[in-house]
């Protein structure tokens, strides 16, 4: 059944104007006729079997018919990342978003290759990842940073937080001992851009008591695939995949 994120409020027999580009995708792209079901959802009031109510080519309503899921927690896991240039990006935000991770965040750091970001377009690509695998709460997407400020206010504006920092130039490939070692608790993962952290970025890292060091094994990941490489790791081993 196709699911719809919608901005609107969600409840018994709540009826919802769909925009227009979400009436012309569900008329004349999947062809739905009135009467149809689609499970509708806003990130607060659960999930819904809706009916649709045609309203012309362009035009539609959903109406609100049960609540098939309730509303849970939002994922507390955190995912920090040097920004990676439009496609790459897009793809890595939407398998964030697949993952687990409930904030999303840019950090730039002296190697970025791309230090705008269309924060526009990472709502939509989270928006749309949450659709089509079954995610209830949209990721909150947080405005860029760069890594010394955000090291510098870590305490302050996250607490006990952890930070597992990836680095490539850890002495083991075998991220599990330092993943074990982890009490369980609100985590955050920051992984770096193409090039690398710079040694003094490394070394500023180290240097926080906040910080986990774990390596990504013995291979070369680009961003992306490191972005889902330790996003499983961690789910797995102290995340909430138990």
């Amino acid at each position: 059944m196709q699911r719809l994120f919608v901005e609107a409020p969600l409840g018994e027999a709540a009826r919802v104007a769909v925009e227009r580009a979400q009436a012309n995708y569900l008329l004349n792209v999947l062809r739905l006729k009135a009467g149809d079901a689609v499970l509708v959802f806003n990130g607060h009031d659960g999930e819904w079997r809706a009916e649709l109510e045609v309203e012309g080519r362009k035009q539609a309503s959903l109406v609100c018919r049960e609540r098939t899921r309730v509303q849970g927690a939002a994922p507390d896991l955190h995912y920090l990342f040097a920004p990676l240039k439009h496609a790459r990006l897009d793809y890595m935000v939407q398998k964030a978003v697949e993952m687990g991770a409930g904030v999303l965040r840019p950090v730039i750091t002296r190697h970025t290759q791309a230090a705008r970001v269309n924060l526009e377009r990472m709502r939509a690509n989270a928006i749309e990842a949450c659709e089509q695998c079954g995610v209830l709460s949209i990721p909150e997407i947080r405005e860029p940073v760069a890594l010394d400020k955000l090291l510098a206010g870590w305490a302050a504006a996250e607490g006990a937080r952890r930070l597992i920092f990836c680095d490539e130039g850890e002495a083991t490939q075998n991220p599990l001992p330092a993943l074990e070692t982890l009490a369980r608790g609100p985590l955050a993962v920051l992984i770096g851009p193409e090039g690398g952290f710079s040694e003094e970025e490394r070394a500023r890292l180290r240097a926080e008591t906040s910080v986990t060091p774990i390596p990504l094994g013995p291979r070369v990941l680009r961003a992306d695939t490191a972005a889902v490489a330790a996003l499983a790791l961690v789910q797995a081993v102290v995340g909430d995949w138990e």
